[in-house]
């Protein structure tokens, strides 16, 4: 990756004015902060906070009542578009643009854009399926523990059983596009000066709260470390949105349409031994060997990553921020303020009254 002469800090005030980017430079980090400068970033943490609960607000609004309309044209038999449409379309229409009247009160900080190798950017893509894979199954779990096996994942079947085309410009393109705008982009930008780390984990948690599925929030967290992180070293957004596509592609379109090729009854063990004979004499289980293949290049690819992650464990760099927060101030300011408290509640209630329904 290519970066400047070493210095703790990438996003510290410009000392020359012949450019408007912000480039790395010694900046002292302030040992006692004021009881103002410590209340300015409390409240900005709290403005992103409330900007993220209005954005949901809006969004489960919008999706009510767009469900209901589109119910009355289509009755129980909606298309797979006109899902998506409903779940989507008022968040990308209204809520964003709404909540971004209040994220534009947290000033961005400005910063220079460096760019990644090939080979650094397909060992971090890389390193995004083990990640993917170990939230997947823990979210799984505690989804079977808190529904008492009782629940299902109703984003999976939408995916699986939904065309194909409506999934792949939903989950595949538009998803990538605005998830990364404001998760990354806006979120980072607005909070990094009060530390990388900081900043990274709190878009990473607002990320995998927004989903409000139990069985995509670790997942979402882990994949939200890596993007941010990426984000944060480059501050070029076509990176994360890349990488954000990459991975819906290969998890919510290309491994549902594998799956399709198949009678799902091969995969849970109903079918009876006469059944199976029968299908292989036939030429119907010829997908298998497609499916088998696609689980053979994704243990192949989780491997590689889980290599790659211990590779890089001294890899990954971190720079002090010009108001980096406290150790003893960190949890404080960006998660103990109404509006991220507000965010967090509606998001966790809404998640686990999904998982019941």
């Amino acid at each position: 990756m290519t970066q400047p002469n070493p210095s703790p800090s990438n996003d510290a005030p410009q000392p020359d004015a012949s450019s408007s980017a912000q480039q790395p430079q010694l900046t002292p980090t302030p040992q006692q902060p004021s009881r103002d400068w410590w209340f300015v970033a409390y409240r900005r943490f709290a403005l992103i906070g409330a900007a993220l609960a209005v954005m949901i607000a809006l969004w489960i609004g919008g999706n009510i009542l767009a469900s209901e309309a589109a119910h009355q044209f289509f009755g129980g038999n909606q298309p797979t578009w006109m899902s998506l449409l409903t779940s989507s379309g008022p968040m990308y229409l209204i809520a964003i643009p709404l909540s971004m009247l209040i994220f534009t009160l947290v000033p961005a900080v400005k910063t220079r854009q460096y760019t990644l190798k090939g080979g650094e950017f397909a060992q971090l893509l890389i390193m995004c399926v083990p990640v993917m894979m170990l939230g997947n199954l823990i979210g799984q779990l505690m989804a079977a523990v808190a529904s008492q096996g009782q629940a299902s994942d109703r984003v999976q079947q939408l995916l699986v059983g939904g065309d194909v085309w409506a999934v792949a410009l939903f989950a595949g393109v538009l998803a990538p596009i605005f998830e990364e705008w404001i998760f990354r982009k806006e979120i980072i930008s607005r909070l990094r000066r009060y530390g990388e780390k900081t900043a990274i984990v709190f878009s990473a948690l607002a990320f995998a709260l927004f989903h409000l599925n139990i069985y995509q929030f670790f997942y979402a967290f882990g994949l939200g470390l890596i993007l941010g992180y990426v984000y944060t070293r480059t501050s070029r957004l076509w990176y994360v949105i890349v990488m954000h596509m990459f991975i819906n592609f290969l998890g919510g379109v290309i491994g549902p349409a594998v799956i399709r090729l198949i009678d799902p009854r091969v995969l849970n063990g109903t079918l009876s031994e006469s059944e199976v004979a029968r299908m292989a004499a036939g030429g119907q289980l010829n997908g298998l060997a497609v499916v088998s293949l696609y689980y053979l290049a994704m243990l192949a690819l989780c491997v590689a990553g889980i290599v790659l992650l211990v590779r890089w464990r001294n890899r990954w760099e971190f720079y002090t921020a010009p108001e980096e927060l406290p150790a003893g101030l960190k949890i404080r300011t960006a998660y103990a303020n109404p509006g991220v408290i507000v965010y967090m509640l509606l998001t966790l209630a809404l998640t686990f009254w999904m998982l019941l329904q």
